[in-house]
């Protein structure tokens, strides 16, 4: 999915504990217990963190509107 995808940008960069927690975030949001925007604005930290530049100006980091990261699987 995307959000494993945007992830596999920072496997060199992220340490074991921030790669556990980007991966127990992506569980949490496909389970349904959160919404989208807990791990877009964990990945979009890691995007400024480490300079991925790339990602940085992806769409799907920074929807228009905003409201759509509010949005989750229900």
């Amino acid at each position: 999915n995307v959000l494993q995808h945007i992830a596999g940008y920072f496997k060199r960069s992220l340490s074991k504990d921030e790669k556990a927690e980007v991966q127990e975030i992506i569980a949490q949001y496909h389970d349904g217990l959160i919404p989208l925007i807990v791990p877009i604005t964990l990945l979009t930290h890691f995007v400024r963190k480490y300079g991925e530049s790339y990602l940085a100006n992806q769409l799907y980091l920074n929807p228009h509107p905003k409201e759509l990261m509010l949005r989750n699987h229900w």
